[in-house]
């Protein structure tokens, strides 16, 4: 982890954005029947029948989530450089990797938030994502694109610290303090995304729920503002208004946190793998080079004593 181990290569913006969305699609691929259980549940309709139609949609699902985090991976990486100031011996402290992590979600939302919006009224006008598009601006502007927006930047900044900060910060003090998960690296992976991913869910979902709410209501007429539908959402429906489908959600954040960490991992192991063999070859490259150097001047002295 970054926060425990400076001999790692860090990725590049490229790297970065490319292991993000293979992270993001891979995760969305492997929970789509948890997704589907979560969508059924929250709009009270049957279960599927059949495997296939717990599978309905993946494309979709994994062309939408693939961007965005591939997104708040390439800024979690350059805010964690620009926090570095270019001193590659130091880590990043705790603090620090959360905050690059929670900043990298808060930017993300500004592409998350209309996608979410348009995903929303897609469902309810019924029209293409075209003519979806262009409904909306017609009618509220293209800053209507970013109703919801400050209810996006705090879910996503909560979401991305917990997966890119928290779970990493997690699993690196478990491995620091127990000899038992230093050796099984993998269970402490396990234990770090599901604390964090847990975590993730109870924070955010209440403003996940604002936030949908607050979309399909483009006028307005019965939600205002993140706070003012939360609280119209408790005072009608108790607190259990806010964590409708938050079972399966969870189930979500946790797999996601664990699938795309070890995505990352494996890729920056890989790329210090291969910059330590460089290394060797660069070195053993040297010394052969200084060999020939001093071979022919040992040649040349014994030629002269003789």
């Amino acid at each position: 982890m970054v926060t425990s181990n400076n001999d790692r290569v860090a990725l590049s913006s490229g790297e970065n954005l490319a292991v993000g969305a293979f992270g993001g699609a891979l995760e969305t691929c492997l929970q789509m029947p948890v997704l589907t259980y979560k969508f059924c549940l929250q709009e009270g309709r049957p279960l599927p029948t059949n495997i296939p139609g717990w599978y309905r949609g993946v494309v979709v699902q994994a062309g939408t989530v693939a961007p965005i985090t591939a997104i708040q991976f390439m800024f979690n990486g350059i805010l964690q450089k620009a926090l570095l100031r270019g001193n590659t011996q130091r880590s990043l402290s705790d603090g620090e990797v959360i905050a690059a992590a929670a900043g990298a979600g808060a930017i993300s939302a500004i592409v998350y938030s209309p996608v979410d919006l348009l995903t929303i009224q897609q469902q309810k006008l019924h029209l293409n994502l075209w003519n979806t598009t262009r409904t909306l601006v017609e009618n509220y502007g293209v800053s209507g694109m970013y109703r919801g927006f400050s209810a996006c930047v705090a879910r996503e900044a909560l979401y991305t610290a917990g997966y890119l900060g928290l779970a990493p910060v997690i699993t690196s003090r478990l491995v620091g303090q127990s000899d038992y998960l230093r050796e099984r690296p993998l269970a402490a992976s396990i234990l770090g995304a599901c604390a964090a991913g847990t975590l993730a869910a109870v924070t955010t979902h209440p403003i996940d729920t604002a936030k949908t709410c607050l979309q399909s209501d483009m006028d307005g007429t019965n939600w205002k503002n993140t706070f003012g539908t939360m609280k119209t959402l408790m005072s009608t429906g108790g607190i259990a208004s806010l964590y409708r489908g938050m079972l399966p959600r969870t189930v979500r954040l946790c797999g996601a946190f664990f699938v795309c960490l070890m995505v990352r991992d494996a890729a920056i192991e890989y790329k210090t793998q291969k910059a330590h063999e460089r290394g060797l070859l660069s070195e053993a490259a040297s010394i052969a080079a200084g060999l020939e150097t001093t071979v022919p001047l040992v040649a040349t002295s014994s030629s002269e004593d003789s």
